[in-house]
């Protein structure tokens, strides 16, 4: 179960990841719709579901493993009203989707840690681009917390971090790769920020 974070005042922006992945350890997966773990996320579900407030405006990410997560939450609240949010979803790493770490080579990591906000690792997103879509559904979601009603994201570890790195840091900052947060929500975790 997840500890109960001390809560921000105000309304919070509950982010939560998806339970875990069945996909071999060590793959690459951001984009790549991989299922999650059935049965981890019902139990998340359940968890989330006693501890959420009455009043919550939901998103999720479109990928597979969030959605599961958000559809099973809503069958134990139907109060809860959830809607799909492509900002939300994981960083895409291109043709390093599907593949072992391992398997990449360093010299395409160090190219992409050399220039870590620019960079497109595998032909797919900059970390650039993730910041600016993270930091629009960030500013909708302060909007919508201005009633004091708490938002809830069914999402990635890639998108809390950058909620993490946009709450220290704003949006002209580019991190470098020594500089990016590595915490995140564990499987079927969450963590809460204050939005106001």
């Amino acid at each position: 179960m997840s500890p109960a974070p001390a809560m921000p005042p105000g309304a919070g922006l509950w982010l939560v990841r998806h339970a875990q992945p069945l996909v071999a350890a060590g793959t690459c997966y951001g984009a790549l719709d991989v299922p999650a773990d059935p049965i981890a996320t019902q139990a998340a579900a359940q968890r989330l579901a006693q501890a959420l407030p009455k009043r919550v405006i939901a998103r999720h990410s479109t990928l597979q493993r969030c959605e599961h997560l958000a559809i099973a939450t809503q069958s134990l609240r139907p109060d809860l009203v959830i809607h799909p949010d492509d900002r939300l979803r994981e960083m895409d790493f291109g043709i390093w989707e599907g593949h072992a770490w391992d398997s990449i080579g360093q010299s395409a990591i160090d190219a992409w840690t050399a220039d870590f906000a620019r960079h497109r690792p595998g032909g797919g997103d900059n970390l650039a681009e993730l910041l600016a879509r993270v930091a629009a559904a960030l500013k909708d979601a302060r909007q919508q917390a201005r009633g004091g009603t708490d938002v809830v994201w069914f999402t990635h570890a890639g998108v809390a971090r950058c909620v993490r790195w946009l709450l220290a840091h704003g949006e002209k900052h580019m991190p470098k790769a020594d500089e990016w947060p590595l915490a995140a929500p564990a499987w079927g975790q969450w963590e809460i920020h204050g939005l106001t």
